[in-house]
């Protein structure tokens, strides 16, 4: 159904037919990601009825995984291998099935760290590919595809970016879902869910920071911004679901009771500011209704659980007790006591029962309201969990309010105030770390990638047979990976060979040296007689001249700074570079080192 509606969105110039098809792949792909979730279990059921069932059981939402079609990478990457690295395409194939691999497994990956480090790892392997094949003359010449994960859209593009930014937000994504999966009735679980929410965030904001221009709605910086802000306020509703777990032992406990009322406060404020803006324009035009509508009845549920906290608070304790916990950090409004002219909280136990029953109103009223707009949208309704929770906060409110007065009196003026939103723990905003999933580039054979890269041109050279003379073989070497000749002595045997400042030496006497240190390479040649030794070397040639011409002295400089640039990491403090994972500082041998049979001044 999906392929059908989407071969005739792209064929169609028609706008209606366009915006009908547009609204018939959104439904399908709603149908298909709810599908998913049922199929992954990525709510835990938890019973209604357990201690602290009013925040634990409440769902959450998970974000449903981008979806690709499948990539042929091999013509692309062995015409670059061929015609710009100079090597034999065929030998490369290992390499090349290796990735395919890796993309075909990336595209569905266990809800769990598995998963994550699957999507971790092939990022990362974008990050080198960008590094090593792509360069701002060239692209790979490879068309991407992926599905928009709110509309169900087709969107394409030939960037590398869009390829990793893709597997940026489905990392996300999973945080997402393994996050609104754990057990929350434990404290282990919550705490899983807290930093599953923040990692969630974290990926969000990275992508919007780093990728612009996305062809997808999902992935522009307004949704970005929403679903990082949604992730937020989850990872702040498992914080108070963490305070909830020990309310038997508090539920008399009007400090206690103070502090929830306000961790709930904050929770409803920060899927209120949600609310806001899945309501505006253009995030409102392809956000599911049922996320808009949950959140909405999230936060109509947490502002109703924080005057229930208060209320519960209010009626258990006593005035002495309030007035040490300081009130006016508390509550606001008209019966503020910090306010000026406003009468401070009730000195005696029947007021304060009186302003407790205000607030239980409030919580009824709210409770109330939550049910409604739950009952309003036809996906929540069949979400039984969510209603279970509702109703039983409703009874909740309605049998304490009976309780402290059997007679009607909705009517009395006392009014409660609001709820002063705070909270013991704001959730963090964590980056993706890809440092911490080691990988190792899969076309480490082409050589390191301060030189052999897209970006780079050079001509090999040799190979160059020199011979020892009396003053060694006439050139000095620094560096590592590969070893460069930074002098060459003029009138030496070196000179005589061809060999000149800035060539890299990729091998000896018919050995691959690409990757080796520069003790390494001293070694090889100290060891040689009076044969001599074989060198091949290459040659970096001006990216903006034809080969064989240039001056050989500026296009050193440009690859000392370009070699600087990959082997030197960041300093502290400093924004990540996108290319994670690979960067490393060389270990340098003495600079200047002479090959020579004795020191020379």
């Amino acid at each position: 159904m999906r392929t059908g509606a989407e071969n005739l969105y792209r064929a169609t110039s028609n706008t209606r037919v366009r915006e009908t098809v547009a609204l018939e792949l959104s439904y399908v792909n709603s149908s298909l990601q709810l599908l998913k979730e049922e199929l992954e279990e990525l709510n835990c059921s938890v019973d209604a009825d357990g201690p602290g069932s009013e925040g634990i059981a409440v769902p959450m939402i998970p974000l449903g995984l981008k979806e690709t079609k499948e990539l042929d990478w091999s013509a692309a990457l062995k015409e670059l291998i061929s015609g710009h690295f100079g090597e034999d395409a065929t030998s490369y194939e290992a390499e090349i099935k290796e990735l395919a691999d890796l993309r075909q497994a990336m595209r569905t990956p266990s809800r769990n760290e598995a998963g994550l480090e699957l999507l971790m790892a092939y990022y990362s392997q974008l990050c080198l590919l960008d590094a090593r094949f792509v360069s701002p003359a060239r692209s790979l010449g490879l068309l991407f595809h992926w599905y928009d994960s709110l509309t169900g859209l087709p969107a394409q593009q030939r960037a590398l970016a869009f390829e990793k930014g893709s597997v940026l937000f489905n990392i996300g994504a999973l945080h997402t879902q393994i996050g609104a999966r754990q057990d929350r009735s434990c404290p282990e679980g919550t705490s899983q869910a807290v930093e599953a929410f923040q990692s969630a965030a974290g990926a969000f904001s990275f992508l919007r920071e780093k990728f612009s221009h996305a062809p997808s709605p999902d992935m522009s910086p307004a949704s970005l911004s929403m679903l990082e802000q949604l992730m937020t306020a989850q990872a702040q509703e498992c914080v108070f679901e963490g305070l909830l777990l020990p309310a038997p032992a508090a539920s008399h406990d009007c400090a206690a009771q103070l502090r929830l009322a306000q961790e709930a406060a904050q929770v409803a404020a920060e899927y209120k500011q949600v609310h806001q803006t899945m309501a505006q324009p253009p995030v409102q035009d392809y956000v599911p209704f049922a996320w808009t509508t949950l959140v909405h009845v999230k936060a109509e549920h947490f502002h109703a659980l924080a005057h229930f906290h208060a209320a519960m608070a209010l009626c258990d304790g006593s005035p002495a007790e309030l007035e040490l916990l300081a009130p006016e950090q508390v509550f606001l409004g008209p019966q503020a006591p910090s306010e000026p002219g406003c009468p401070a909280l009730p000195q005696e136990r029947e007021g304060l029962r009186k302003l407790g029953k205000a607030h239980l109103k409030r919580a009824i009223l709210g409770q109330e309201e939550a049910l409604r707009l739950h009952a309003v949208c036809r996906a929540l309704r069949r979400v039984d969990l969510l209603q279970a929770v509702l109703v039983q906060a409703l009874r909740r409110s309605l049998a304490r309010y009976s309780e402290l007065d059997l007679e009607d009196d909705f009517f009395e003026a006392i009014e409660a105030p609001d709820i002063q939103p705070k909270t013991c723990r704001r959730p963090e905003v964590r980056a993706p770390s890809f440092s911490r999933v080691k990988v190792a580039d899969i076309f480490h054979r082409l050589g390191p990638l301060s030189v052999f890269s897209a970006k780079n041109r050079w001509r090999l050279v040799g190979p160059v047979h020199v011979t020892r003379g009396e003053d060694g073989f006439g050139f000095t070497l620094r560096g590592d990976s590969p070893v460069l000749i930074a002098a060459v002595l003029p009138g030496s045997h070196a000179a005589a060979a061809g060999l000149q400042e800035g060539d890299y030496i990729v091998s000896v006497n018919g050995q691959p040296c690409k990757w080796w240190k520069h003790a390494e390479v001293v070694a090889q040649l100290k060891g040689v007689g009076e044969e001599g030794v074989s060198l091949q070397v290459v040659s970096l040639l001006p990216s903006a001249e034809p080969p064989g011409t240039g001056d050989r002295r500026a296009a050193l400089r440009g690859l000392l700074r370009s070699q600087k640039e990959w082997e030197t990491p960041a300093p502290t403090g400093t924004s990540p570079r996108p290319l994670l994972g690979w960067s490393r500082k060389a270990k340098r041998g003495k600079t200047g080192a002479r090959l020579s049979p004795g020191p020379r001044p």
